[in-house]
């Protein structure tokens, strides 16, 4: 990894820099749980305070940021299964098997064509 020692200094701030990033998300995490939101302003909020303090967590001590090939690939794969899920229910009710269609040009079912 890194063997000068102005790459290990310049690693350990980055380390403090996160680390005290973390703590003040964490405070953040705190002082919204004071506050009493609905639910769907809840969920956002609780969403958008992990989604910073795990990828702070995933790109510097996981060392994901110096692994962009693999993160976009996992990224890519993420939403080709992301659109897989949302268009196979969409196919599902699309289907019209099953279900009674009247005849091209006929008459309706039930309803009788008079003399």
């Amino acid at each position: 990894m890194h063997s000068d020692s102005t790459e290990v200094e310049k690693s350990i701030s980055t380390y403090m820099l996160v680390g005290v990033a973390l703590l003040v998300f964490t405070g953040i995490t705190v002082a919204a749980n004071r506050f009493h939101f609905g639910v769907p302003v809840a969920v956002t909020v609780a969403l958008i305070i992990a989604t910073m303090k795990g990828s702070m967590v995933a790109s510097i001590f996981m060392h994901l940021s110096q692994e962009k090939k693999w993160v976009y690939g996992a990224l890519i794969l993420t939403v080709l299964g992301f659109i897989v899920l949302m268009t196979v229910p969409m196919f599902t009710t699309m289907d019209t098997i099953g279900k009674p269609m009247p005849a091209i040009g006929g008459a309706a079912a039930g309803e009788h064509q008079g003399h």
